[in-house]
């Protein structure tokens, strides 16, 4: 009998066997064919030279129109974010900027006897020097913001669409201390994107950085908003940044950060690196920023900040306790510019500023960031300990000059 079933019995065995194996690989198949949540990338090169840029005297232009974005929904991501490159990449340029700069050579050929044998002239003497950076469309007047330092210096700048158009660019205006710059350029029907309300920008947001890297042609990368609010970095003299890890390589300075629903959400500017390529930490400025400083210049043709005419140094547990405080708080004041609104006002290096409007200054960097956004002509109280006594004193803020006008006395 066991001769018999035992043909019948292997096979269905083997059955039972195959169709267990089946079962339990069937739910690994299956997420297989998921789709994989992207690998966050990274982020910019760090402000290199430094430009002064022209706006006609005496033209007055009205502030751009911009276009405003509804705030980010939240409540669930997409698979894909074509759509939202679909809507921002085509308002992102490629700029290229160049100048002329005077070769090196030996010194014998300065020689005329000499130079005869080479076959140079004066003007084979200079060479083109050429860089590239990306810019973003914010009106349909033609205003593109991009950073000071792509076009720092530059003799002429070339804007060129996505598209496939190319034009010759006009600067604006540009300000060295937040390192933005806003050219114009005259086209029909171009490419607007839209501006989000930066200050709504949250840690863990999805953020998509578009730009040039490395000349390569207009590329996209993925990352999240790793942090808000960043300063101390060195990088400007007004430093309120966004932090990303969305890849951002030289070239990338003035693309475009935006969200998933393609509105722009800062203006790339500077990484953190020790290779010189992206390594995860990188700064765009908040939108919101941008458009005010497009605003004043677009109009005033310059920034105008308020400014107290001092040079502050950060407070430390040793300077607190040289000048009687139980707390490090307030900054200490290393210099004072002649003539300035803290000269009239009797202030002298070495008083410690405590307080400014009522408030207590707790860090240099922000209580400058405040004392920018008071109109200049105001009148501020501020309180200062000089000598172990508090001195209560009003000054009128003046205007901040340009970075080459200002000679602190010590």
């Amino acid at each position: 009998m066991r001769r018999t079933l035992l043909p019948y019995v292997w096979p269905v065995l083997i059955g039972v066997l195959l169709a267990i194996v089946l079962l339990n690989a069937f739910p690994q198949l299956i997420g297989r064919g998921q789709p994989q949540a992207p690998a966050p990338a990274q982020l910019v090169e760090p402000p290199a030279e430094t430009l002064t840029a022209t706006q006609p005297d005496g033209e007055s232009r009205p502030a751009p129109e911009l276009q405003t974005a509804n705030p980010l929904s939240r409540e669930q991501g997409p698979f894909s974010y074509s759509a939202a490159v679909d809507r921002a990449a085509p308002a992102v340029v490629n700029i290229y900027s160049s100048r002329m700069v005077e070769r090196d050579e030996h010194p014998l050929m300065s020689d005329p006897f000499f130079r005869q044998f080479s076959g140079d002239d004066a003007t084979s003497r200079q060479r083109m020097l050429s860089s590239l950076g990306s810019g973003v469309i914010v009106s349909d007047d033609g205003y593109v913001l991009t950073n000071h330092h792509v076009i720092s210096g530059a003799d002429q700048i070339q804007v060129a669409l996505r598209d496939g158009r190319n034009t010759l660019a006009e600067v604006i205006g540009t300000d060295p201390e937040s390192d933005l710059a806003v050219l114009r350029i005259d086209l029909d029907e171009l490419p607007v994107i839209s501006i989000t309300d930066s200050t709504q920008t949250a840690v863990g947001d999805v953020a998509l950085a578009i730009g040039n890297p490395f000349g390569v042609g207009q590329t996209v990368t993925m990352g999240i908003i790793s942090a808000t609010g960043r300063s101390h970095l060195g990088l400007n003299a007004y430093e309120d940044f966004i932090q990303t890890d969305a890849a951002i390589n030289p070239g990338n300075s003035g693309g475009a950060l935006i969200n998933p629903e393609g509105a722009l959400v800062g203006i790339n500017t500077a990484i953190f690196s020790r290779s010189g390529g992206s390594q995860g930490i990188g700064f765009a400025i908040p939108a919101n920023l941008a458009r005010n400083i497009l605003d004043e210049l677009v109009t005033q043709g310059r920034v105008i900040r308020g400014w107290l005419g001092i040079e502050a140094q950060e407070m430390t547990q040793e300077l607190a306790a040289s000048f009687g405080l139980q707390t490090p708080g307030g900054v200490v004041i290393a210099g004072i510019v002649p003539d300035g609104p803290a000269a009239q006002a009797g202030l002298r290096p070495g008083d410690v500023l405590l307080e400014v409007d009522g408030r207590p200054i707790l860090d240099a960097r922000v209580a400058m960031s405040d004392i920018a956004a008071i109109e200049p002509g105001a009148e501020l109280p501020i309180a200062v300990i000089r000598s172990g006594e508090r001195i209560d004193l009003v000054l009128d803020v003046g205007e901040r000059p340009p970075p080459e006008g200002r000679r602190p006395e010590r």
